[in-house]
């Protein structure tokens, strides 16, 4: 759950549960965004200001500048990207699938209304044509109008903007793809994109729409030492269950105050080394990764003893009727700040 709110800095006036307290005797009062992470555990920084708030039909949306991280958007009380580490997520989530892939010319977005993950597929030389099917027109254009790192992505000829549910897209589209990307909401219990975690989504929607040697990866939560078992294992068991070769990898995203998990599946084996993703990336990506070179994802797809123990004995798979949820259901309240 995701609250915003003001303290005047003196006491233990922390701001806490969204109160709010004028200012004392000339103290400077603070604004602050917190996030409850898990039942006993919140994550909260402080905020230079409040950039924008709204709403579409299907959830509340917020841009936040905050003092360690940039701006920040947030989707229904939840963290999506920060501007200073936004690069380590959107470049572990497209960059390993684009670069194990001999020749992606056509890539489909699922989600991505941010337009971070359209910009990272777009460096890519070989990519032809990209579409991006997002559900919310509102966070599209929301993000048009306020994400400037990503106008010149919305403006590439290449690149086709959807606004749809991305299952129904998928099912009724007579294209297939070399690349399929989730890049997803959370499975948040109550929310819109849960079902695109299924097993059934897996086996009858995405892997009929890859083309020969295609690949699909998805985000897949958080990947900490204690919080994978959340959905990180079980979307890796349920990919298992429906792809003959599945590598999960994760990266530390300051940001999210957690380690993060990515889940990369295709019928065709992953045998690109370090140092042929580092000649890839030299050839077909226009400009320089800030974060992700081949000896990285070496390293982001060797789990810790304890990870890999979870994933290997993992049995639970992912069903409309047998959903996993991570913590919480947030709202972002605006506060008075004057």
């Amino acid at each position: 759950m995701g609250e915003i709110s003001c303290s005047n800095g003196i006491g233990n006036g922390n701001g806490v549960n969204g109160k709010t307290h004028s200012s004392l005797n000339g103290y400077r009062k603070s604004c602050w965004y917190e996030e409850e992470i898990e039942e006993n555990l919140r994550w909260c920084f402080a905020l230079n200001s409040i950039l924008h708030t709204g709403a579409s039909r299907y959830q509340d949306i917020a841009l936040l500048d905050t003092k360690p991280f940039g701006k920040a958007l947030i989707i229904d009380g939840k963290l999506q990207s920060a501007e200073v580490d936004e690069f380590i997520y959107h470049e572990s989530l497209v960059h390993p699938a684009l670069l194990h892939h001999s020749s992606p010319k056509t890539v489909f977005i699922m989600g991505g209304g941010e337009g971070s993950t359209a910009r990272e597929i777009l460096r890519h030389k070989t990519a032809v044509k990209v579409v991006m099917c997002d559900i919310d027109e509102e966070v599209v254009d929301f993000c048009k109008a306020y994400l400037v790192v990503n106008r010149e992505a919305f403006c590439d000829p290449r690149l086709e903007v959807i606004i749809n549910d991305a299952r129904a897209e998928l099912e009724i589209g007579k294209e297939c793809y070399d690349v399929i990307i989730g890049d997803l909401a959370d499975p948040i219990e109550g929310g819109p994109c849960y079902k695109l975690y299924t097993k059934s989504f897996y086996e009858h929607t995405v892997k009929p729409k890859l083309n020969r040697g295609g690949i699909f990866v998805t985000q897949a939560g958080p990947a900490g030492i204690f919080s994978h078992t959340e959905v990180f294992s079980c979307i890796c068991n349920t990919l298992k269950q429906v792809f003959k070769y599945v590598v999960p990898y994760s990266a530390h995203i300051p940001s999210f105050a957690d380690t993060w998990g990515w889940v990369m599946a295709s019928d065709t084996p992953f045998t690109l080394s370090a140092d042929e993703s580092d000649s890839r990336i030299k050839q077909r990506i226009k400009g320089e990764n800030r974060y992700l070179d081949g000896k990285t994802f070496s390293s982001a797809s060797t789990l810790s003893k304890a990870v890999r123990k979870s994933l290997d004995n993992e049995t639970h798979v992912y069903t409309e009727g047998t959903a996993r949820f991570i913590y919480g259901h947030g709202s972002v309240q605006k506060q008075n700040q004057a």
